[in-house]
């Protein structure tokens, strides 16, 4: 297997998870029951999901100098990420999120990102070189959108494949949409950015090509249970997820995308890689947690 390299580059986070029977409305207290406390972030969540299935991962990220940065440093050292760019602020607080997983799986979450909100430029600059040595670059949300840009200049002036993951859902520009290799935003994400109410595969196709006309090579919106439908210049085609009884949906997108970026970088064609993608989110969802639920590569049943 060819190990070529990703470049993550995004935010990490410290979940605090509580399960309940529903829920909660706004301005509603409920009683809930199993609390667990997990690495999280969508950055570090791809990077652990890509470096457990065999990718050679770098992660540029930023924490607090505070006891949720020191242990997550060495969770990323146990996941074997190359850490040479995970950069810490002394005047900031490691990201948190807090997150309500009901008894289907579903769940909501609220983010305070800390330390992530103040990774700049000046870091991206600083590892110019890990994007600059790999294949992929895969970048998220969870971090300012000038960083973000930033970084995705340099890979696509270097030639490299640029992945985002439009996640929080956020306007973006279309001077950052022309440097992108592939988006997988999921119906809501493909909405905000398009503008089309994406309610069945053909609202879908037609926002994957509002997309592709910006410049973008391929569009992957994900469709939780129906899979993900692909779309570029030459072929529209849904590859179906894998059924499975979701226990926690937590960073189910993340391990898809961290998945993706491993086969991509395989050399695997779009479709391949996405029914590998798939099957690396369907095992994640059927346990607990963010990088926690996220398969290794011996786990998957998939030849690639």
């Amino acid at each position: 297997m060819t190990r070529n390299r990703i470049t993550v580059i995004g935010s990490t986070n410290t979940d605090m998870v509580i399960k309940t029977s529903k829920l909660p409305l706004p301005g509603e207290t409920i009683l809930g029951g199993i609390f667990l406390m997990n690495p999280g972030g969508k950055g570090a969540n791809q990077a652990v999901a890509a470096a457990r299935l065999n990718g050679n991962v770098t992660l540029i990220a930023k924490t607090g100098e505070d006891l949720f940065g020191l242990q997550t440093k060495e969770l990323f050292q146990s996941e074997k990420l190359n850490l040479e760019f995970l950069f810490s602020d002394p005047d900031s607080p490691s990201g948190i999120a807090l997150i309500t997983v009901d008894e289907l799986g579903e769940n909501c979450i609220v983010v305070a990102p800390g330390a992530n909100a103040r990774l700049t430029t000046t870091e991206i600059d600083k590892a110019k070189s890990a994007i600059l040595e790999s294949e992929i670059l895969l970048m998220q949300l969870e971090i300012p959108l000038e960083t973000v840009l930033y970084a995705a200049k340099i890979a696509f002036d270097a030639g490299k494949k640029v992945i985002l993951n439009p996640a929080p859902a956020q306007p973006l520009p279309d001077e950052l949409l022309k440097k992108l290799y592939l988006i997988s935003p999921n119906e809501t994400e493909a909405e905000l950015l398009t503008g089309i109410p994406v309610t069945d595969l053909a609202t879908a196709e037609n926002a994957a090509r509002v997309l592709l006309a910006k410049g973008i090579q391929a569009v992957v919106i994900t469709l939780g249970s129906k899979g993900a439908l692909l779309v570029t210049d030459t072929q529209c085609r849904l590859i179906p997820a894998f059924p499975v009884q979701p226990v926690d949906t937590t960073a189910a997108g993340d391990c898809f995308n961290g998945a993706l970026a491993v086969a991509i970088a395989e050399g695997e064609n779009l479709e391949m890689a996405i029914t590998f993608a798939s099957k690396a989110a369907s095992i994640s969802v059927t346990r607990m947690g963010a990088q926690a639920s996220a398969p290794y590569r011996k786990e998957m049943d998939l030849t690639f």
